[in-house]
């Protein structure tokens, strides 16, 4: 698409970048860039909450320059465009978990948010963080009755043994959705620690 500008009287027409011409420069990348861009990731994603690695927000932020969402704006050298795509993703993934955490909270849809919550003016920042643990570990078993009722009897404290008798796990299901869990948590970088 043309674009048509006026500069010190002159008419200036520059042309968007394409998908083809986006494909291209990333395609032209040395190894480098490469590197450069993997450290971008690196430090956009230090310390952000969520499922999100840097490598999910670096081929984020790739997807989104091919497929248009993001407009390469002439001019822009392309580390920096995609630097600040990821920049915007990282942002965005900060704004979004802070707000679930927060209706996690305030809606007390967690045994542990009412026990944070008495907590909350002495830590807020912990409290929070605990919050966006909890929220992300439900997101990532959502679809898993099993390890949901794991996952809430480990929030009450309990011990396996307890946890079979009051949701009706046998040893073998309790033992099987653990290893599976546990699986799920650290291909996604999250810590996990057995009981």
């Amino acid at each position: 698409m043309e674009r048509h500008t006026e500069r010190d009287g002159r008419l200036i027409v520059t042309v968007d970048p394409t998908a083809a011409d986006v494909a291209r420069a990333i395609h032209g990348l040395s190894d480098a860039d490469l590197v450069r861009l993997g450290a971008l990731a690196r430090l956009w994603t230090r310390g952000l909450p969520g499922l999100l690695g840097w490598s999910d927000v670096l081929h984020e932020a790739i997807a989104r320059a091919l497929d248009g969402s993001r407009k390469w704006p002439p001019g822009v050298p392309i580390l920096a465009f995609l630097s600040g795509i990821m920049r915007s993703i990282c942002v965005d993934q900060w704004r979004h978990e802070q707000r679930e955490s927060l209706l996690l909270v305030r809606d007390g849809s967690s045994a542990d948010a009412s026990a944070a919550a008495d907590g909350a003016a002495r830590d807020p920042e912990r409290m929070l963080a605990a919050a966006q643990r909890l929220a992300a570990i439900h997101r990532l078993f959502a679809g898993d009755a099993a390890a949901l009722k794991i996952v809430a009897g480990l929030a009450e404290g309990l011990t396996p043994d307890e946890i079979c008798r009051r949701f009706g796990l046998s040893d073998r299901d309790y033992d099987t959705t653990r290893k599976r869990m546990r699986r799920a948590l650290l291909r996604r970088g999250l810590a996990w620690r057995d009981a």
